[in-house]
């Protein structure tokens, strides 16, 4: 089992905490880029920094993602690609996508950006907050531990 980040949206509290988990477990962690982000030395930590255009990242993670690796990203295209080859999915605000809630997520996706095209200003997410964080912790640990 492998960790993947869709890390260019990736916070930075997340990538600690990511990090950080990933040295206590022993699990490998790759980070994907379309540029250069500060890793902490490690052996179990890397980046793959891929070139920068429409869904790249998305495109190689996707293409190495295996059944049973964790997936981190707020991104539910990709979210859904990576379900469908039996990876766990993770948003960085610690919401775990599921097969039985991906499409209610892409049908929201799809008005939300139908409305946006429109002209309406529906605005951007909260912050990150302290308990956003703290599920995201909670919710990596219980995959780890599976």
């Amino acid at each position: 089992m492998q960790i993947w980040v869709d890390a260019d949206a990736c916070p930075k509290v997340i990538r600690d905490i990511l990090f950080r988990a990933a040295e206590r477990t022993g699990t490998e962690l790759v980070m994907v880029a379309n540029h250069g982000l500060p890793l902490p030395p490690s052996t179990l930590i890397r980046q793959l920094q891929v070139p920068k255009g429409f869904d790249i990242a998305d495109n190689e993670i996707v293409a190495r993602l295996a059944p049973g690796d964790i997936l981190i990203t707020a991104d539910i295209p990709l979210a859904a690609d990576a379900l469908a080859k039996g990876a766990h999915v993770l948003s960085p605000r610690g919401e775990r996508f599921d097969s039985g809630t991906i499409r209610a997520k892409l049908t929201m996706r799809d008005f939300m950006d139908t409305l946006r095209a429109s002209g309406v200003q529906t605005g951007g997410p909260p912050s990150l907050s302290q308990s956003d964080r703290q599920a995201f912790a909670n919710q990596l640990d219980n995959l780890l531990r599976q």
